[in-house]
């Protein structure tokens, strides 16, 4: 795999290259529009009478103004997107250097109820989405979101291959994501697909011939007056007919021309990223199978859907007086429109939610491809379904930065417990987390902050940050009873592996200690595997009677005035304690 940070490098140069060249280019476009214009001005003002000369030279000047025009728009979209690239490039530099505070936390999607996303800094400042979320669309976020929370344990190795396949594709990713910035679109996926699965018709099965009658008539009214066949008054009389005709059906047009503005540039955002999905030429099955969604067996998803742009934007022409009068006086042209939008509605309208959620889900994996390609030296799990739940090796947690991160070996056998005592700031809860991502890094198809891994897949459920509710008048202690009836009804029906952080802290010791100790034999007789932190040393008697549940810390060392820590998971029962010496060294007691 490459090297990260080198090939960023090398992409920002590139693409810093690129733009200065096509900067150049549109310089040297607008130079020659400005001189055809005044090329123009001059041969009307210098042969005005001469027809001759006058109208092949009006003729090639405007064509040749709006090729320029064309062209010079164009450029100004492969500027735009080399903008992007090289703002991605930057970013993506930044990152690699734990500096990513400044990108979108995702703090909307933290949720208390659910199973483990508020405990584990899933979400938020400084949160596992707000450092791996590089999605470019609202609803491939609301996909990402969707694989970090399902807690689903399903195909993992279909999904790791999948993500090991984006990771090698950086090129064909970014520009994905540079092409989806290009527009902003106003209306949510979901929106869209509910407008066309509630759209009712608005020309009726039996009128759909008037606008190609209408318009012949029209053609053959304005022939026959040119000639002096008719009187010319017949062509006004016409003209206020075809007006009125078009005015039976103008509340109802408007009403679908609102939604046409509100959806064409979301269509139109859709079909060039359907473009380069089905151009795309993936090996792994999880691919195969969305792109062949797309596909629909060699018909091409994106020529339809611009298909469809195309009929929105020209819905979108009646905004315009100069088109839209005589376009529907003499030609029905909103009922021509309205009647071709509504035939591709009916057609494929059972279609564009999966074709969306193919969009979601390539977006989506973008951001987990980008995050395999930026940690080359992690590894992917070994799936097994064996006895071992988890065994890792030199594993870390994937938010600290090198220099500060301490690895710690892991192994814990299915339906065991660890107890984990040791003093405040110790990393008792940072292993926690640790352990949390492993899991959820795994169940998504993400390689994990280890040198080894093997991993036999296992749902997550958590209760290490209880909050309680003013709202609902519930106790802190009311609180993290309902978490924890929450994991016992849980593990009743499903196998979780179950992470605690200090058991029923909102009530006395002696409460604390009785009510702990039952708990953690509850777990136990469970098919639950997991690890409890804890201060009270009581519960950790548990392992003398429970061969299931095992004893670990980790250590604090006090040196006169000095505390160090070596953030080391060690097998035991922990010795030192340090709220005392914090105490007194801080000069509070």
């Amino acid at each position: 795999m490459k090297n990260p940070q080198q090939h960023y490098i090398e992409r920002l140069s590139l693409f810093q290259k690129q733009l200065k060249a096509v900067q150049k280019t549109l310089a040297t476009l607008s130079v020659f529009r400005l001189l055809v214009f005044l090329a123009l001005v001059a041969i009307i003002y210098f042969f005005w009478g001469n027809t001759l000369v006058l109208l092949p030279s009006i003729l090639i000047g405007i064509i040749l103004f709006i090729a320029l025009v064309s062209k010079h728009s164009d450029y100004k979209y492969e500027k735009n997107k080399l903008q992007v690239r090289i703002h991605t490039n930057e970013t993506e530099l930044k990152v690699l250097k734990k500096e990513f505070h400044f990108l979108e936390d995702g703090k909307q999607y933290s949720n208390y109820e659910h199973d483990f996303s508020h405990d584990i800094d899933l979400f938020g400042k400084g949160s596992f989405f707000q450092y791996s979320n590089r999605t470019a669309t609202n609803a491939g976020q609301k996909f990402l979101v969707k694989i970090y929370t399902e807690n689903n344990t399903e195909e993992i190795p279909k999904k790791q291959k999948a993500i090991e396949e984006l990771a090698e594709m950086s090129n064909w990713r970014q520009d994905f994501s540079a092409t989806a910035a290009q527009v902003k679109t106003e209306a949510s996926a979901e929106t869209i697909i509910q407008w066309l699965q509630n759209h009712t018709s608005i020309i009726s099965k039996n009128w759909t011939w008037l606008p190609y009658v209408f318009s012949i008539c029209s053609l053959v009214i304005c022939t026959l007056a040119f000639l002096d066949v008719i009187p010319s008054s017949v062509v006004l009389y016409w003209f206020i007919f075809g007006i009125i005709v078009a005015g039976k059906k103008v509340k109802e047009v408007n009403k679908l021309s609102e939604y046409a503005s509100k959806t064409q540039d979301t269509f139109q955002q859709y079909h060039q990223l359907i473009s380069k999905i089905e151009e795309a030429n993936f090996s792994s099955d999880l691919l195969k199978e969305k792109q062949q969604i797309v596909l629909r067996n060699n018909t091409s998803t994106s020529k339809t859907i611009k298909q469809f742009s195309k009929m929105l934007d020209a819905l979108e022409q009646r905004a315009n007086l100069l088109i839209s009068v005589p376009g529907n006086a003499f030609f029905q042209m909103d009922r021509y429109n309205t009647n071709r939008i509504e035939k591709w509605i009916k057609t494929n309208k059972n279609e564009v939610g999966s074709w969306f959620e193919v969009i979601a889900f390539f977006d989506a994996y973008n951001s987990l491809g980008n995050f395999a390609f930026n940690h080359p030296n992690y590894t992917f799990p070994k799936i097994n379904n064996n006895q071992t739940t988890v065994k890792a090796n030199q594993l870390g947690h994937p938010l600290i930065a090198e220099d500060k991160l301490v690895y710690n070996d892991l192994r814990i056998d299915r339906e065991h417990f660890f107890v984990i005592t040791g003093a405040n700031m110790a990393g008792k809860s940072t292993f926690l987390r640790t352990v949390s991502l492993h899991i959820v890094m795994a169940n998504c198809g993400l390689p994990v902050c280890a040198t080894t891994s093997e991993y036999s897949p296992i749902k997550l459920i958590t209760s290490m940050r209880t909050a309680d509710s003013l709202t609902d008048d519930a106790s802190y202690f009311y609180a993290e009873l309902k978490r924890l009836k929450l994991i016992v009804d849980k593990i009743k029906t499903d196998t979780y592996f179950v992470v605690l952080d200090e058991i029923l802290k909102g009530t006395n010791s002696k409460d604390k200690a009785i009510g702990s100790r039952k708990f953690v034999e509850k777990l136990s007789a469970s098919h639950s595997t997991g690890i409890i932190a804890t201060h009270d040393l009581s519960l950790c008697e548990v392992a003398k009677e429970n061969n299931k549940v095992e004893n670990y810390f980790f250590e604090a060392f006090i040196n006169g005035k000095e505390l160090t820590f070596d953030y080391t998971f060690k097998k035991g029962v922990c010795e030192n304690m340090n709220a005392s010496f914090l105490l007194e060294n801080m000069g509070i007691v």
